[in-house]
């Protein structure tokens, strides 16, 4: 699939999932803004410029731009200097995430709260900012990244759950929202799980065994497939990687 002549917006590409999807979009000719807070080296390895200058290297078109998904301005912000540079917007993978997987009786408030921010509020404000843009080209793709967590309600309750199943209801019901409008809205998850750098810090200390774990390409091909639909091919779904991929 080619999404030349499309400019894509990946929040919370600065590794991981983002990183990967970001770069697979771009080798499928998409314009991309890579988009995130590590602007600069912190807890975890990865910046926006490393990956923008990765893509660039591959042959690719990136831009880094710093967003706060948190924060309604620094949102606006980087969307408004995406349009700016590539002229438009006819794609957003709402990645950027924290990982959250304790138990609710030990969670402390904050560690709740940032997960809704992130997690569902930064998904949101990033939506809110694409829509206008997206529409604006005649349709065109929004992808929120999630969790197979949110089905696995036998395995307890954590803040990171809470906040993923509150953003595939967002997105279903923004899929019949924007169907007149030409665009498509599907939630994407990993089938088994990407160990990114975000899930070593913050996994808990789960062991994974190794027939669960999922490379990360897998994801960077299902939102690459995704991100070619409108509302004329596949929308208001929730997709797993692997079985997209079959």
């Amino acid at each position: 699939m080619t999404l030349a002549g499309k400019t894509a917006f990946v929040a919370g590409a600065s590794r991981g999932i983002g990183a990967t999807v970001a770069a697979a979009l771009a080798r499928a000719g998409a314009n991309v803004a890579v988009a995130a807070r590590s602007e600069h080296e912190g807890r975890l390895p990865g910046t926006i410029g490393s990956v923008a200058q990765r893509i660039t290297a591959d042959g690719g078109r990136a831009l880094p731009v710093v967003c706060d998904v948190t924060d309604e301005e620094s949102v606006d912000a980087a969307v408004a200097t995406t349009v700016a540079e590539f002229g438009g917007l006819d794609i957003l993978v709402a990645n950027a995430g924290v990982l959250w997987l304790g138990p609710v009786e030990s969670t402390p408030l904050k560690r709740w709260q940032l997960c809704l921010d992130v997690n569902t509020t930064g998904v949101f404000l990033v939506t809110k900012a694409a829509i206008p843009h997206v529409r604006a080209r005649g349709g065109g793709s929004l992808i929120a990244i999630t969790t197979t967590g949110v089905a696995m309600t036998d395995h307890g309750a954590n803040a990171y759950w809470v906040s993923k199943a509150a953003t595939e209801r967002l997105y279903l019901g923004l899929a019949a929202d924007l169907r007149t409008d030409n665009i498509a809205v599907n939630c994407l998850s990993p089938s088994r799980v990407v160990l990114t750098e975000g899930w070593q810090a913050g996994g808990a200390g789960m062991q994974i065994p190794p027939e669960m774990v999922e490379p990360p390409e897998a994801m960077g091909d299902a939102a690459v497939f995704l991100a070619g639909q409108n509302a004329s091919g596949i929308t208001g779904t929730i997709q797993r990687s692997e079985e997209l991929a079959r």
